[in-house]
């Protein structure tokens, strides 16, 4: 298959959603509280459909059941990756991910590392990422008698930043913040604190699971080292943020016409989050604009991209 495939996102309304999805984007959202975009997704949870080509009406995971050629003949039972624009409106929960033994013996799905490259944020906003427990008994004392001033740790984040977040990272996104995120293909969140709200469709608070994220986070939290590095050749300028055993991820920045080569990845995920263009694969040219999101698959070895755009690329890393 020597083409892309585009992709028609899976929207997840959420307790702390917005609407910049529509109001950015120019998604039809299901409601003003629309958290979540899932837009390069085989997660049976919210599958992405493709919209053209010969593989046009089916879903992400049925083309990675049933086509596994266009990916490079990769393995593993479930495409690895899953690429989201988070809208936070209002803070999320708290939160930890278990890592792949952890999720795979309790959830029966990969674990979740993921990342985050800020689109957007509001001034002052700030995430929760890490913790100041010295050891698992101090967290979970610390868990139980609330103290989560003591214990959350908070940093201010701007548009154009990026955080890695691996499996075991207590962690939320802050009120007034978007987020293009890469992650594994897992659902799993473990809950240890969402700020006592009540969901308005049940009347409750939201459930927790403070054995297991205790369970799984880091003690202590230790900052990963990001060797990030950027290069530019004429039109292009290409941000390497990470790579890891799980995905590597890029900024793609155009001023103009480049052409690019696929290095040892089967294959390429794209979303377009500013500014249009086109996208030539042999011979072809395809428009592209702002929200947009395709795979380049195993056949497409090259291609040129045109014009005025902010890109974000992951490629499965090898334990993907």
């Amino acid at each position: 298959m020597r083409e892309p495939l585009f992709l028609k996102p899976y929207f997840q309304e959420k307790i702390w959603g917005g609407q910049k999805l529509h109001d950015i984007y120019g998604y039809q959202i299901p409601s003003a509280h629309t958290g979540e975009c899932w837009a390069i997704s085989a997660h049976p949870h919210g599958p992405a459909r493709v919209e053209n080509g010969p593989y046009k009406g089916l879903t992400l995971d049925q083309v990675w059941e049933k086509h596994r050629a266009v990916f490079g003949n990769a393995s593993g039972a479930v495409f690895p990756l899953l690429t989201k624009i988070l809208d936070a409106k209002e803070d999320l929960s708290v939160q930890v991910h278990p890592d792949d033994a952890y999720a795979k013996e309790h959830e029966g799905e990969l674990g979740k590392t993921e990342c985050w490259y800020v689109l957007a944020a509001e001034e002052g906003a700030q995430m929760y990422y890490g913790h100041h427990a010295k050891s698992k008994e101090e967290l979970a004392q610390m868990i139980e008698e609330e103290k989560w001033d003591k214990l959350l740790r908070k940093i201010p984040v701007k548009a154009g930043d990026f955080l890695y977040v691996p499996a075991g990272t207590i962690h939320a996104i802050g009120k007034g913040i978007m987020v293009l995120e890469t992650q594994q293909s897992s659902d799993t969140t473990y809950r240890l604190y969402d700020f006592d709200r009540i969901d308005q469709t049940t009347g409750k608070k939201r459930e927790l699971h403070l054995e297991d994220s205790i369970n799984v986070t880091n003690v202590p939290h230790v900052d990963p080292k990001l060797e990030i590095k950027t290069s530019k050749q004429g039109a292009k300028k290409v941000t390497c943020f990470v790579k890891t055993d799980f995905f590597a991820v890029y900024k793609w920045e155009l001023t103009g016409s480049a052409t690019f080569e696929r290095g040892k990845a089967p294959y390429t995920l794209v979303s377009v989050l500013e500014g249009d263009g086109q996208l030539e694969v042999s011979g072809r040219t395809y428009e592209l604009k702002r929200g947009m999101h395709f795979i380049l698959p195993n056949d497409v070895t090259s291609w040129t991209l045109a014009g005025n755009m902010m890109l974000i690329a992951s490629e499965p890393g090898e334990k993907a």
